[in-house]
C-alpha cells in the first residue's frame, strides 16, 4: 500500500532541494514510528549497463529510508534539529534486477537519539541499518545491506 501523501512530500522535497532524488521517482510504501519502506523503480534512469539498479540509485534509496524516519522524529520534537549522514557503508549481496524496496526498522532508536540530542544540546551519532530487497525477484532476501551514521545537532538560535 503506497502512502500517497508522504510520497508527494518526498518528491516535492527532491524537486526543491535534491533534483537527482526527484529523478529516481521514490515511493513511500510505509512510514510510521517504527520504520520506513521506500521503493525505487528499476527503469531507464536507475539501471546500469547490466540492467540492474545502479549503485548510486541504491544509495539514494537507503538515504531516503533512514532520512524520512529521522525527519519524522525531528518534526514531532518541534525542535530545530539538523540532520546529516556522516558516513555510509554498503554491502552489495546480489544484483538488484527489479524495483528495490529499502527498509529501515530503526524508528525507536532514532526517537531516542532525537531526545538525547535535545537533552544534551550536543551532536549525536548513531548507525542505522537499511536492507534492500527485490520482492518480485528474490522475496525478502536482501540484495544489499546499508549502514549509515545519522548525525543530529540542535540548531542554535542566532541573536538578532
Amino acid at each position: 500500500m503506497v502512502n500517497v501523501k508522504q510520497t508527494l512530500a518526498l518528491r516535492a522535497f527532491g524537486l526543491a532541494k535534491i533534483p537527482l532524488l526527484f529523478s529516481v521517482r521514490p515511493t513511500v510504501v510505509q512510514l510510521d514510528r517504527e520504520g520506513c519502506e521506500v521503493r525505487i523503480p528499476l527503469n531507464f534512469w536507475t539501471r546500469n549497463h547490466l540492467k540492474s539498479m545502479y549503485f548510486g540509485a541504491l544509495a539514494m534509496g537507503a538515504d531516503c529510508a533512514g532520512g524520512l524516519l529521522a525527519m519524522q522524529a525531528i518534526r514531532r520534537s518541534k525542535k530545530n534539529i539538523v540532520l546529516i549522514f556522516k558516513d555510509f557503508r554498503a554491502d552489495f549481496l546480489k544484483r538488484a534486477e527489479s524495483h528495490v524496496h529499502f527498509i529501515c526498522h530503526d524508528g525507536k532508536k532514532i526517537e531516542r537519539q532525537v531526545k538525547e540530542t535535545i537533552r544534551s544540546g550536543k551532536r549525536t551519532n548513531q548507525t542505522l541499518t537499511i536492507l534492500a530487497t527485490t520482492p518480485k525477484v528474490s522475496g525478502k532476501e536482501p540484495v544489499a545491506k546499508f549502514q549509515l551514521t545519522l548525525s543530529l545537532k540542535l540548531k542554535e538560535k542566532k541573536d538578532s
